[in-house]
């Protein structure tokens, strides 16, 4: 997750092409990034705004946490059906139960994970599961508290290294392709792949 300074000139469009690329190819369930933002209500309705055009291609577009002192807000972008396909399988539920989330639909998942990082100083480790992470990756770092890795790209990987190099490198050929394209005045309602 990157954050977006509130001195640069980029766009919340632009940081939301870059940070959710693959989410919006279809590669990944789920992106987050956090924005600066002022005030807050100008981002709010940004984020319904975008939340409605890409509602019809299986995208939604939520603020997951708000920071008014430090006037940033954390965006989370997913695809509920990819997300909740993911999540439902036995050992992703097996393991939210044993960090402590209580249900086991989206619905309920979300805001729990929302309070968590309202109230933990760092990212609780389980976000990994909601941005598509494999589960090996975020018991591996849980585990080896984010040591003894295999390859660290997008994030830090316990499993073959090969493998994952070939995934991230195409997570950064999609950043590169749709900020290109972005770049050149494509829509992104026509870069989001619908689901």
């Amino acid at each position: 997750m990157v954050s977006q300074g509130a001195g640069t000139s980029r766009s919340f469009e632009a940081v939301l092409v870059r940070q959710c690329a693959p989410t919006l190819a279809g590669m990944k369930p789920g992106s987050l990034f956090c924005f600066h933002h002022s005030p807050p209500e100008v981002l709010r309705r940004k984020v319904c705004q975008w939340n409605e055009r890409l509602a019809p291609l299986g995208l939604t577009v939520q603020i997951l946490l708000e920071r008014p002192g430090a006037g940033s807000a954390i965006i989370y972008v997913y695809r509920r059906n990819h997300l909740e396909q993911l999540l439902s399988g036995g050992a992703h539920q097996e393991f939210l139960r044993n960090v402590g989330y209580t249900g086991t639909d989206l619905d309920s998942l979300l805001p729990q994970l929302a309070r968590r990082l309202e109230r933990q100083p760092e990212f609780p480790h389980e976000i990994g599961l909601f941005l598509g992470y494999p589960l090996r990756d975020v018991i591996g770092f849980i585990e080896n508290r984010g040591r003894n890795f295999t390859c660290c790209g997008f994030w830090k990987s316990y499993g073959d290294p090969a493998e994952m190099q070939v995934c991230f490198a195409c997570y950064r050929r999609c950043i590169q392709s749709y900020v290109a394209m972005f770049e050149r005045g494509i829509p992104i309602e026509q870069l989001a792949v619908p689901a």
